[in-house]
Parts: structure tokens; sequence; C-alpha cells
């Protein structure tokens, strides 16, 4: 069989339809290997026949009631002579699966967050790995034992050769050794967290990390060797049969071949991260990326992919973005570029990148070694207008703008410097901050730089929103409040009405904000469905004997509606009564309840009905309901409307009491919905998880910023409306803000690279305007 040395494409499996997050290969049958994704699927994929050099789908398995995102191989045995398959995912389980048959053979549940990583060993040993910061021993389908002394989420674990000896790595930038299930040795060196291990041998192990490098370890502690030409995150790692040479994968976008301590080739793909690898017996590499294909390379020319479908690969290729300040290029810079001329000169090294500019476009070129040329790779987002001159200075600093405000007529002037690169709204708050101005004049300063700059600003005024739910507007300073909360000083938010000394109500929409320092609150105030007395009274017409409602009965609750969200002050206040049969009206079937429920979300508001609905003892019972109404099965229409009852609770200290109490039980209730294919939901979870952000900022309560970071980020996986995107990320910034230990977790979890892609999203802007926000305080 001919070797060219050098690998190629082999064939690309459109076969996902999210991200390829775990490969392995299977041991049954011959030549055939395994790949996970984020749409929730295992797939088993066998090699075609010859001439066909592609694979074909032979076992799809599912079983997960979310994303699946590791992958294993268990031995053959007795019982199993074909082996078992393994997969850990988001939804905190390992499934194990047979060829047999799609669903699992059996499901192992004990880890609290999601299983990001698994190893197999002798006698069926599986060793997992999860973001709840341990690693856990399974045996015949119980958990033996758990590995605790990490202190962020374990992205890594391998079983050596060796019984009794595993590997944990760490996004506490630690690798352990494990010996009869107690911490033997701890490995120190990487400078960020440690995202894959592969064994060489009994005694020796590679390790590869965010910080760019792959490690050589020896088991005894020693680092032999460091391993440099990535520039970003490494994601995986396989090592090929001869136990010496190996491939890693990254957030550059490429795969690397190792041979020899050097990296011997650099292969670019036309996606963003290439998640995992694995390497083939034949010697073939399988790759997974975020764009949801599978990429097979090879070095026998016999198994290569016809002409044209190379060429059509590095057509894709070419014609990708890449985005200069993701580190994909390396340190290469950006002043005097060359023109196409400079691509006449032969590179030095494969993978080498080379920058021209071609017009008013900048491309990005790679020199391949073996093709003897080089290939354009992409054209880069922004690249010919990346420098910007300086030529004005302020207090030892150049700036593109300084201007002079006045802020009272006959006052001292004050300079604002700014960049164009800078963020107009976090700008006038520094500046406003700085020079002890009221919050009140944020809307102004922030407007001011941006008419004066004549639109040269990476983001934008925020638009007013229109709310999904019912067209009307939402709170449009939503930013302005996540700007506060991320300094912790501000006692005011823009656009309240009493000076911060209470609740403001929002002049569009009535929505009231919690003004305390450092919290706020967002609360759906818009008006309820159309709801007539006839439709009312058709409904109770509906419901079971036990339950209806006689008229004066339903003429009481049409009062309570006015009280608490009618055209004037005027209203007498809800009555205990009124309340009551408001609470009877909510148990009706599940099919005729959501009017009550409309009502409901509204009344909860008041403060009375707050205290009355959500008071120690009846709390519970109100919390115990909406959940009902929250199951994964359950109508939309209630689910949706039971989250934004939740996020109303907030509204009062009774609620707010009650929801901190059952925080666990809520959020891993709201988690679920995430899945369900609604963006009304998905907005309105999202809301909940940012008004649990808000309160939580000030404390010191770990444990419940951890769950706030795990279900927004697991929420980020499925949910695509662009508002909910926003009001994730701004819970994300909110619970990360001023407190380290919290950013070191988010770091764990990986929340950078999952949020990075919303960085550019130019409609809205507050989405791109926000993520680069939490992104400068997770840096």
């Amino acid at each position: 069989m001919a070797s060219s040395n050098s690998y190629k494409l082999r064939c690309s499996i459109p076969g996902h339809e999210m991200d390829v997050r775990g490969l392995a290969a299977a041991v049954f049958p011959e030549g055939a290997f395994v790949s996970v994704s984020r749409d929730r699927t295992g797939r088993v994929w066998v090699p075609n026949s010859s001439p066909d050099k592609g694979f074909t789908e032979m076992h799809c398995m599912s079983g997960h009631s979310n994303f699946v995102s590791c992958v294993c191989i268990i031995a053959p045995s007795e019982t199993y002579p074909r082996g078992l398959i393994a997969t850990g995912g988001n939804d905190n389980n390992i499934c194990v699966f047979t060829l047999d048959q799609p669903q699992p053979l059996f499901t192992l549940k004990g880890h609290k967050n999601t299983v990001c990583s698994l190893s197999s060993g002798k006698f069926g040993t599986l060793l997992s790995g999860s973001w709840d910061t341990t690693a856990k021993v399974w045996l015949n389908e119980k958990c033996m034992m758990t590995l605790q002394g990490h202190s962020a989420a374990v992205w890594a674990v391998v079983i050596l050769p060796e019984q009794g000896l595993m590997l944990s790595g760490s996004a506490d930038k630690t690798i352990k050794l494990w010996k009869a299930g107690r911490c033997d040795k701890t490995f120190t060196g990487h400078e960020d967290c440690v995202r894959g291990l592969a064994v060489i041998s009994n005694t020796e192990f590679f390790s590869c990390s965010n910080d760019t490098s792959i490690r050589r370890w020896l088991v005894t502690g020693e680092c032999v060797q460091v391993y440099y030409s990535h520039t970003n995150y490494i994601y995986s790692i396989a090592v090929f049969p001869n136990s010496q040479d190996f491939v890693t994968t990254g957030e550059d976008r490429t795969l690397r071949i190792w041979r020899k301590g050097e990296c011997a080739q650099t292969i670019r793909l036309p996606a963003q991260s290439v998640w995992c690898c694995c390497v083939l017996p034949n010697g073939d590499i399988a790759v997974g990326a975020s764009d949801g294909i599978i990429r097979v390379f090879t070095e026998a020319e016999d198994r290569m992919a016809s002409a044209e479908d190379l060429q059509a690969f590095e057509d894709e290729l070419s014609k990708a973005t890449i985005d200069p300040k993701t580190g994909d290029l390396g340190d290469i810079k950006l002043e005097d570029l060359p023109g196409r001329e400079h691509l006449d000169e032969p590179g030095n090294r494969d993978g080498q990148t080379r920058l021209i500019k071609d017009g008013e476009k900048v491309e990005a070129y790679q020199w391949s070694v073996s093709d003897g040329r080089w290939m354009k790779i992409g054209d880069v987002v922004g690249g010919s207008n990346q420098q910007t001159s300086k030529s004005v200075v302020y207090e030892g600093k150049e700036y593109d703008y300084v201007f002079t405000i006045d802020v009272n007529e006959g006052g001292p002037s004050m300079k604002l410097p700014y960049n164009v690169t800078d963020d107009p709204w976090l700008t006038a708050h520094n500046f406003l901050q700085k020079n002890d101005l009221s919050p009140m004049f944020l809307d102004q300063v922030a407007n001011f730089i941006i008419e004066n700059t004549k639109g040269h600003v990476v983001g934008p005024a925020q638009p007013e929103s229109a709310d999904p739910f019912t067209g009307e507007f939402i709170y449009f300073s939503i930013k302005v409040a996540f700007l506060f909360i991320l300094k912790g000083g501000a006692r005011y938010i823009p656009g309240s009405s009493d000076g911060g000394t209470g609740f403001g109500a929002d002049p569009f929409t009535g929505t009231i904000y919690l003004t305390e320092a450092t919290r706020f609150v967002v609360i759906f105030s818009v008006s309820p469905v159309h709801l007539s007395p006839a439709k009312l009274k058709e409904l109770n017409g509906r419901a079971p004997q036990e339950q209806k409602l006689s008229e004066e009965a339903l003429e009481s609750i049409e009062r309570l509606l006015l009280s608490v969200c009618g055209p004037s002050s005027s209203e007498p206040p809800p009555t205990i009564q009124q309340i009551s049969l408001l609470w009877k009206a909510s148990h009706w079937p599940e099919d005729i309840v959501f009017p009550v429920l409309d009502i409901m979300r509204l009344a909860v508001r008041h403060s009375q009905v707050n205290e009355s609905l959500c008071g120690e003892a009846e709390g519970v019972q109100l919390c115990n309901h909406l959940l009902s109404l929250m199951r994964p099965e359950g109508r939309p229409a209630n689910q949706m409307l039971a989250l934004r009852t939740l996020c109303n609770c907030f509204s009062g200290r009774n609620g707010r009491a009650l929801l901190m109490a059952q925080r666990e039980t809520v959020l891993s209730r709201a988690a679920d919905l995430a899945s369900v294919c609604n963006k009304n939901i998905h907005i309105a979870l999202a809301t909940l998880v940012l008004n649990y952000a808000g309160c939580l900022h000030s404390q010191p309560d770990l444990e419940a910023k951890a769950q706030c970071l795990s279900v927004a980020s697991r929420a980020l996986e499925t949910v695509q409306d662009k508002e909910a995107v926003f009001r994730l990320l701004v819970a994300l910034g909110t619970t990360v803000a001023s407190d380290q230990t919290a950013q070191d977790l988010a770091r764990s979890l990986g929340v950078s690279s999952q949020i990075s892609k919303y960085s550019s999203v130019s409609d809205p802007s507050k989405v791109a305007e926000c993520c680069q926000l939490v992104l400068k305080e997770l840096q």
C-alpha cells in the first residue's frame, strides 16, 4: 500500500446535525468508529467496500436528554463479545449501549453535572470525569468510588495499563494520578485547563491544554518534554499505534500531526472548533468539529479522496472567514501587509500562515509542504481596518478622541477619552463613575460618543427591542443594569422612577426593576391575553364539578385582575378571598388553565398577592404546583406561564425568599425546558436564570452560582432565540462579576469558548456587546 507520508482528506461524513464532540475507534466491526454529538445521538460508522472510500452509518444510539459530550469503547467480554459503547452527556448521565438496539443497555447516574470524559480499563472498569469536579469509577453498573480532589471541572480522564492507576486532568490546571482510589501524585505545569490525556505506555502519558501546549510526562511526576505549535485551545489528543507519534485538534481550526516530537503537518478545517479526533487501526485519522461534519484523513494514496473532492474541500476552506482576534493566526502582525507577490516565496514549514492584501481584502494562506504551494484558508474579517491612527494624547496614552464635556454651566470641564474599539456604553459608565456624576446621564453620554464618532463604534447604541410574547416593548436599558452590576456599586438603575429607594417602573411597559444595590430583577409585565368574562365562564363550565366556581367567584377573580393591573390606582387591593379563588382556579385541568395562569403571573407582582401566595406555608405549595406544570412533557403554554410566574415572584420579598430556598429544585426543573423547541419558553427560562443571578450576585454561595452557571451554559447549547441568548449572557456576566471563584468556575466549564461565537453577532448588537463584556470578565 503506497504512502505519501502526508495526510489528505479521505472523506467527509455529514451525519450529525450539531457539533461532533467525541470519537472512538470501535472494536467491532473492523475499521469502524463511533461518534457522539450535541444532537444527542451516538453513531457507529463502518468503512465502505472499495472503490468507495467513505463510511456508512451502521447504528444510531439515543438515550441522553441533552447533548452527548464524550464516548469510549468498553473491551469485549464473555457476556458482550463485541464490546460495549459508553457515552457521557450534559444530562449528567452515562449511557451504555450494545450494537443490538438503539436504547441504552443501562444508564449510570451519580454525577451532578455534565459527564465530559470517559475511559475504560480491564474487567469492564469505567472511569468518568465531570464538571462537578469529581471522577467516578464504575464497575458492574455501580459506582465503586468517587475521586475527589480537583477544585474545578474534570475535563479528561484515562486509565493506565498498569492495574489500579488512573489519571484525571482538570480545569484547575493540574493532573492527578490516582492509585486504589486515592490521589498519589499531582502534576503541575500547565497554565490553563487540562483538556485531554493520552496513554503512551505504562510509565508515560501526554496531556494537552487550553494554554496551547502539549506535555509529555512520566508517571513518576517529571515533565520530560513540552510541544508548541497550536495558537489556541487544544481540545483533544490521540496517539498513533507506534506509541510515539500523535495528533491534536483545537480551537485554532486545525488538526496537527506530530512526528518525532515535531509538528510535521497542519491541516486546517472549515470549522471554528475542532473538538475531537481518534486514530483508526490503519493509521487514518477521524476528526469531529463544530460544523457537525466528521472528516477522515489518510496518508494511504489508494484511500485518498478524488481530485474533485479534494478541490471541493480546498474551496470550502478558502471561503472561511477568520477573526484575527481569535488567535487563529498566531503571532502574525497585521501592519504593512504585502501584496499577492508575497505568495511567490515558499514557506519555511508546513502550516506556516501568511497574510496578504488583495485590494481592500485581507486573505490568509497556509503553506503545504506536500503540495509545495500556498493554500488559501480564508478571508480575514475586518483585516484591512485593524489599525487606527491615534493622534490625541491624554494622561500619557494615545486615543482616537478626547472630548471636552461641560456638565454644569460655569463649572469645570471634564475630559472623556475614547477609542473606536471601545464600547461607548462602558466608556460612558466609567466616565460618570470616575467623575462622581449621576448614572442618569448614561444614555446622554453614550449617545454623545456615538454621534460624535460618526458611527465608528464596535457596537452601536442598543435598539429598543420588542417582547416576543406580545410585541410590546421591553426595557431596553437591561445592558446598563448589567454594567452597573459588573462594577458592583450602583444603587440606581436608569429608568427607575423613585430615585433608587424601592421599586421603579419602566415608563414604556410598567416593568418593575429592583433598585437595591447591585441587584435587579426582570419582570414580565405585559397585558394578559384577551380574556372576556364570557370566556372565563365558558372555561369554568368545562372544569370538573368539584373545581367549578360560582358566578360570584368568577366576578371576584375579574375584580382581582383589575386591582393588580387596572388602568388606575383607585381599584381596591386584592382580598384574601380573591387570592384563594385564584389559587383554586389555577388547579383547573391543564387544557383549560392557561388564562388563569396568565392572571396569576400578573397578580403575583402585587405585594399582597406575593405575600399571600409566597409565604412560608403557602409558598412551597405554589412552587410545587408551578413545577408540576413545567414537566418537559407538559403543555408549552403552561410551561411558559409557569416560568413567567416564577420570574415575577422575584418582585416581592416573600417571593424572593421562597425561590432562593427552592433554588436547586426550581432551576433543575427549569433547565429541562431548554430542550423544548419554543422561543417563548427559552426567553422565560433565560429570565429566570437572570433573576437568580441578580439575587446571588453579592452572595458568596458558590454552589448556587455554580448551578446558575451550569443552567445558563446548558441552555446556551440549545437556545437559538437572540433575546434568550442575550439574557443568558447577562446572567453569566452577573454571576461572575467581581467574584474570582465564580470566574474560575466559569472558565473551568469552558464558558469563554462556548460564548465566543456570539461576540460577532450583529443583529441585535446588544448580544455581541454583552458577550464581549463577559469575555473581558473571564480573561
